[in-house]
C-alpha cells in the first residue's frame, strides 16, 4: 500500500490483481479479438487460438481455488441478491468501492466464464467426427459468440461506468494491479 498517489489527498493504492490474474485476463481478450475478427472461422489457427484461450479460462478457474486472497471465489461470490443489494445502493448514489469485483461484475466474470467454456466444448465437438456437421451444435457455437460479444460490451460499458461513478481507474488497475482508491469509499 502507498500513501497519496497521484496527489489525490487519502487516496491509496492497493495491490489487487496478480499477474497470473492480469496475463489470463488480457491473453483471454487477446484470443477472442484474434479468433473473432483475424481469424478463418474453419481453420486450424481458430482452432488453436480457441485451445489457447480455453486453457487460460481453466488456469484462471484453478488460480481461484490456488491462488492468493483478492483472486478467490471467495473474494467475488456469485450472488444475484448482493448484485440487486450492489444496484439498489448504486441507485442510491453511493459509490462504495470494492477490492475485488463488485458483486454486478462477479456476476459478470461467471457468466464470461461459462460462455467461453462453452464456446470451448462446442468448438471441440465440431471437431469430432460425432459432431462434424450437426447444425445444433454449430448454431449452439454461434449462439455462445453472440452471447459472448454481448457480455464483453457490457463489461466494458460496466467497466468505463464504475471507473466514472468511483473514481477509481479498473482499466489501470487491470494493467498494474493496483487500484487506487479514496479510503473513505472503500467497502470491505
Amino acid at each position: 500500500m502507498a500513501g497519496t498517489p497521484g496527489g489525490r489527498e487519502g487516496a491509496r493504492e492497493i495491490r489487487v490483481w496478480d499477474p497470473l490474474v492480469r496475463l489470463t485476463h488480457w491473453g483471454v481478450a487477446l484470443g477472442v479479438l484474434v479468433n473473432s475478427a483475424l481469424t478463418d472461422p474453419d481453420g486450424a489457427l481458430h482452432e488453436q487460438v480457441g485451445y489457447g484461450v480455453l486453457a487460460l479460462v481453466v488456469l484462471r478457474l484453478l488460480w481461484c481455488i490456488v491462488g492468493p486472497k483478492p483472486a478467490r471465489f471467495s473474494a467475488f461470490p456469485p450472488s444475484p441478491a448482493a448484485a440487486l443489494g450492489h444496484l439498489r445502493a448504486m441507485l442510491r448514489g453511493e459509490r462504495k468501492v470494492h477490492l475485488s469485483h463488485n458483486p454486478l461484475g462477479a456476476l459478470m466474470v461467471y457468466n464470461l466464464w461459462l460462455t467461453l467454456l462453452a464456446l470451448s466444448a462446442t468448438g471441440i465437438m465440431m471437431g469430432t467426427v460425432t459432431f462434424f456437421g450437426v447444425d445444433w451444435v454449430e448454431e449452439l457455437h454461434e449462439a455462445a459468440f453472440g452471447w459472448l460479444m454481448f457480455s464483453v460490451a457490457l463489461h466494458v460499458g460496466g467497466v468505463l461506468f464504475d471507473q466514472w461513478r468511483t473514481g477509481v481507474p479498473l482499466a489501470r488497475a487491470m494493467v498494474t494491479g493496483r487500484k487506487r482508491i479514496q479510503a473513505e469509499r472503500l467497502d470491505g
